[in-house]
């Protein structure tokens, strides 16, 4: 399967925009994220810098965590920290140079120690700082963007639960307009982790689940069955976007940004 999210590129900053109360509302090296189009198309419009806002209905402390493609996207740095309820906003810095941004954001869970020293998460560990990855990350649920300024039909975006299904994510675009390409929410808001299959299951130390791994991310198994079975707006194995009728990828031009929402899981 064609991908446009790999490894970790240059370091640059993302500029935290916002961060309040929410009252309302896969070895995985980068094989299975949102995917771009088969050609580029000139942009119609002038480009913007998209938001990303996160939510956190986990239950949990969430440390956000990002990684991108190398093709020159830059790496984000200030992410935030969610305590349960609270929500945060990115602005992605896709007007800048190279002109896109294309990654992937996470739910880091269960993390300790001292940013830049000790620092270290039980789910979606990228390394050692607390506000941002130097590594890939450790198999999670996982949110891909591909934000591309001289592509007329970007964003496009999808779930991915190819190498893991940690916690049930969500892709809401904001301020869609008609006519954007579809601007569906991806994802879904269920708990898979009962539906696991048990020899994929893994459990946090008090022995409750914590993580669903699938067994073979390049074919269909009992585990991308479950997924397709129980949300299929998600891609559970790497060409579930090449299964006729699925329901994956999708794109939206018209929207001004995203809310992703983490929803309680592990």
């Amino acid at each position: 399967m064609r991908r446009f999210l790999t490894t970790l590129a240059t370091a640059a900053a993302a500029v935290l925009v916002a961060a309040a109360a929410h009252t309302g509302a896969p070895a995985h090296a980068d094989e299975d994220t949102a995917r771009a189009p088969e050609r580029v198309v000139p942009a119609a419009a002038v480009a913007i810098d998209h938001t990303v806002t996160f939510v956190n209905h986990t239950g949990r402390t969430v440390w956000v965590g990002s990684t991108v493609n190398n093709d020159g996207s830059k790496p984000l740095t200030g992410l935030p920290v969610l305590q349960p309820g609270q929500s945060a906003t990115l602005t992605i810095p896709e007007t800048a140079a190279p002109g896109h941004w294309r990654g992937k954001f996470f739910a880091r869970m269960g993390c300790s120690g001292t940013s830049g020293s000790t620092f270290h998460c039980a789910l979606g560990d990228c390394g050692k700082y607390a506000d941002h990855c130097e590594t890939s990350e450790q198999p999670v649920s996982l949110a891909e963007f591909n934000f591309d300024s001289v592509d007329s039909l970007a964003p496009w975006y999808d779930v991915s639960y190819v190498n893991a299904f940690s916690v049930p994510i969500t892709i809401t675009p904001v301020d869609a307009r008609p006519g954007g390409g579809g601007c569906a929410t991806m994802g879904c808001a269920d708990n898979l982790l009962p539906y696991c299959p048990a020899e994929d299951l893994s459990r946090w130390s008090d022995g409750t689940p914590m993580l669903c791994t699938n067994p073979n991310r390049d074919a269909k198994t009992s585990y991308s069955d479950m997924i397709a079975t129980h949300c299929p707006k998600a891609y559970g194995w790497s060409r579930a976007d090449q299964e006729p009728g699925n329901q994956v990828m999708q794109q939206c031009s018209s929207c001004s940004g995203f809310t992703v929402e983490f929803h309680a899981g592990a």
